[in-house]
C-alpha cells in the first residue's frame, strides 16, 4: 500500500522515465477530507514513500482480489516495492480525522490495518458491512462514516493549524493533536515544510530560493530535512530520478503552518 506523487486533476500521464505508476486525483470540498487519488501500475518497481502527516484509507484492487486498508501517518521516507497491475484509491482525510477504534497514533510507520471482507463489495466496519468507495462517491461514504459514528475530527486539530485562539493549556492542546494526528505539532511542521521544498525544487525553484521560501536556515538544513523525510537529496529531487509517493501541491495562502514551527 502506498500514497503518489500526484497533482490536479492529472489524469493517467507519464511524468517522465521513472514513472511507473499513473495517477490522478481531485479536491474536495468535504470538511473531513483533503484529497481523494487513484492510480494504477504498469510494472513491479521501488519508489520512494516519502513522509505523510495525514490519515487515509485505501481500497487496493490487485490479482483480483480487493482490500480496505486504513494508514497512519509516515514520519520518515522509506523505499518500498510496488506490484505491477495493481489499482489503488485512497481518500485522504484533513488533519485531525481518524476513526476511534484505530488511532492514527497506532497505524503510524506502515503499521497499516486491512479490514476484513464482507463481500466482494464491502468490508466489515464496527460490525457494519460498508462498501467500498469509489472516486466519485467518496463523499457519500465519509459521510456515512460520520453518521455510524465511525470518522471523528479533532476541532482542537483543525483550530491549531488555523491559528484560531484555543481555550486550552499548550500541554492539553498538544495531547489532543498527538491523539488525533498520531505525530507531535512539531512533527507535523518538519514534514509538511519538507513536502512543501520537494514541491518547490519540482517546480525548478533553485535550491537557494527553496532554502529562504520554505524557512531553513541553510542548504545544509534543508538536505537533512529531505533525506530524512523524503529520502532523497535536493539535487535528486530537482532532476526527478525516482518516483515518489503522493505529493500534491500545498496552498501556501490556506496553510500558512508550513513555513512555522511556533
Amino acid at each position: 500500500m502506498f500514497h503518489l506523487d500526484g497533482g490536479k486533476q492529472t489524469g493517467y500521464s507519464q511524468r517522465n522515465m521513472a514513472d511507473f505508476i499513473h495517477f490522478e486525483d481531485r479536491d474536495s470540498d468535504h470538511p473531513f477530507v483533503e484529497k481523494v487519488w487513484r492510480c494504477r501500475s504498469d510494472r513491479a518497481d521501488r519508489f520512494l514513500s516519502v513522509a505523510a502527516t495525514t490519515f487515509e484509507v485505501v481500497v487496493t484492487r490487485l490479482q483480483g482480489k480487493t482490500f480496505f486498508t486504513l494508514r497512519g501517518p509516515e514520519t520518515q521516507a522509506r523505499p518500498l516495492d510496488c506490484p505491477g497491475d495493481g489499482e489503488w484509491l485512497a481518500i485522504r482525510f484533513k488533519p485531525g480525522t481518524f476513526i476511534p477504534r484505530f488511532s492514527p497514533r497506532q497505524l503510524r510507520d506502515w503499521n497499516d490495518v486491512t479490514l476484513p471482507d464482507a463481500s466482494s463489495r464491502a468490508f466489515w466496519l464496527n460490525g457494519s458491512a460498508i462498501e467500498y468507495p469509489d472516486f466519485e462517491n467518496s463523499e457519500s461514504f465519509v459521510n456515512r462514516l460520520i453518521k455510524c459514528e465511525s470518522l471523528q475530527r479533532d476541532a482542537v486539530v483543525r483550530d491549531t493549524l488555523a491559528r484560531c485562539s484555543i481555550n486550552l493549556t499548550a500541554r492539553t492542546a498538544q495531547r489532543h493533536f498527538l491523539r488525533a494526528t498520531g505525530i507531535t505539532y512539531a512533527a507535523f511542521i518538519q514534514i509538511e515544510r519538507a513536502r512543501h521544498a520537494t514541491q518547490l525544487l519540482r517546480a525548478g525553484k533553485s535550491i537557494l530560493d527553496v532554502v529562504e521560501s520554505a524557512g531553513y536556515f541553510d542548504q545544509a538544513h534543508l538536505t537533512h530535512s529531505l533525506r530524512r523525510f523524503i529520502g532523497e537529496t535536493p539535487q535528486n529531487i530537482a532532476v526527478r530520478e525516482r518516483q515518489l509517493s503522493f505529493l500534491y501541491k500545498t496552498d501556501r495562502s490556506r496553510n500558512d503552518w508550513v513555513f512555522s514551527e511556533t
